[in-house]
């Protein structure tokens, strides 16, 4: 196995490559609205690190959400067209599961409840409630978007990771990290999910929202081109040269 795990739903864009036994590359950027921009080349270094080829990629996991609409989309989209691709299998799941995973395997948390509430923007997050066990954490609500001061205080009150505590300490009673999603740790959540034939096989985007803007053009067209950048040879091909338009006849006249 060969997964390449890849998140745009929070301020990361991060890429991660596991081989079934342990992560063997993670590359991640921190920029809120940098992700058409950084994804690819987040992507390329790691296949790098691992001495590996998109050919070689098995599966390919994208966190499906909440998020941003446009930064989450060009995760998602890209996720696809390389498993489009290379025929690697695609997976996914929300990305709060993956805020709380890390929790949990770090020790933030090891027992009772934790919420997990990111950055919605328009002053609200993201958030969920899981239960943590010695087993692992388990999702008990379905993710919602609002305001921190509606939020139930059964909610506000738990042990809370993610960017919400930082933007609203006033608001969560604990926090702590991890504040964004980690590729590592979300292909670590999958690798254990497939072992035990839990579901990862969720395609759909969790979005909650309209976007602020509906762009007439998709603002991500490049990551198709991107995507058809790694699959190709690094060889590089000549460019064609422009053949020279034949002059038009004159007419003949009598």
């Amino acid at each position: 196995m060969l997964l390449l795990a890849i998140d745009t739903s929070t301020t990361a864009i991060t890429a991660a490559l596991h081989d079934g036994s342990a992560v063997v590359a993670e590359r991640t950027t921190l920029d809120a609205r940098g992700h058409a921009e950084h994804l690819a080349p987040r992507i390329a270094s790691v296949l790098e690190a691992a001495r590996a080829t998109p050919a070689d990629v098995t599966d390919i996991v994208v966190g499906l959400g909440p998020g941003p609409f446009t930064g989450l989309r060009v995760g998602i989209v890209t996720a696809r067209t390389l498993a489009l691709a290379t025929g690697a299998a695609l997976h996914g799941v929300c990305s709060l599961d993956a805020l709380a995973h890390e929790a949990w395997r770090t020790g933030v948390v090891r027992d009772g409840q934790l919420t997990v509430a990111t950055d919605a923007r328009r002053k609200e997050v993201y958030w969920a409630r899981y239960a943590v066990s010695p087993g692992g954490v388990d999702r008990l609500t379905e993710p919602g978007v609002g305001h921190p001061a509606d939020l139930p205080a059964a909610v506000t009150s738990l042990p809370t990771v993610g960017r919400g505590p930082l933007l609203y300490p006033g608001v969560f009673a604990q926090h702590g990290i991890p504040r964004d999603v980690s590729g590592a740790w979300l292909a670590d959540l999958v690798v254990s999910r497939l072992a035990r034939g839990g579901a990862v096989d969720e395609h759909e985007p969790i979005y909650l929202r309209r976007p602020d803007a509906v762009p007439s053009v998709p603002s991500v067209s490049s990551v198709p081109s991107m995507a058809s950048v790694l699959t190709t040879s690094t060889k590089p091909t000549k460019p064609t040269r422009p053949t020279k338009s034949t002059k038009p006849t004159k007419s003949a006249t009598g």
